[in-house]
């Protein structure tokens, strides 16, 4: 099984994601593809319809590709992809 660490510096487009905590309530449950990323959004594709969610806002669980589920807090995606891909992660636990 992966850690935390592995999917901080992972690429997440592509991936599936569910919005399970927001400061905005209409962001709850939304779900979807990620399509693209910036340093403070997610572009995702739910129902045909692209949706922004703002990264710090949310907290997220992430669908991997062999359907293992992790629940990441937006505020350590934080950044350009191409940094955090680059970024060494310290354990902390």
């Amino acid at each position: 099984m992966r850690n935390l660490s592995y999917i901080l510096q992972d690429e997440l487009i592509g991936l599936r994601v569910k919005v399970i905590k927001s400061s905005n309530p209409s962001s709850i449950g939304l779900s979807g593809k990620i399509i693209d990323e910036t340093k403070n959004t997610f572009k995702i594709l739910h129902n045909d319809d692209e949706k922004i969610l703002i990264k710090r806002d949310c907290v997220f669980h992430f669908t991997l590709p062999d359907k293992t589920i992790i629940e990441v807090d937006g505020k350590v995606l934080i950044g350009r992809p191409e940094d955090r891909v680059k970024k060494i992660v310290r354990r902390r636990w």
